[in-house]
């Protein structure tokens, strides 16, 4: 992971993570100053918002059908809708 790739990525989802936060605190003293300026910008963006602190879903699981079974089908969306035919 490069800071380049880090703040595309962030900028993309809106999304940064807790060990991302971590590697660029641990990394800051070998970043160049365009990186440094990235990683300024990046924080102002989460102090207004426009980036959160949270998880992405990985590529793979997004937009299959598998994410339906293995994910949602546990919390009974099938059993709720033969519930709702029935009545």
């Amino acid at each position: 992971m490069t800071a380049g790739e880090l703040f595309l990525e962030s900028l993309s989802s809106g999304v940064i993570t807790q060990a991302e936060i971590d590697w660029l605190v641990s990394q800051q003293g070998r970043f160049s100053r365009s990186e440094q300026a990235a990683m300024q910008r990046l924080g102002r963006l989460q102090d207004h918002g426009q980036i959160q602190l949270g998880c992405r879903i990985a590529p793979h699981w997004q937009g299959k059908r598998q994410v339906l079974r293995e994910w949602f089908e546990p919390l009974g969306l099938r059993r709720r809708s033969s519930l709702l035919r029935t009545t």
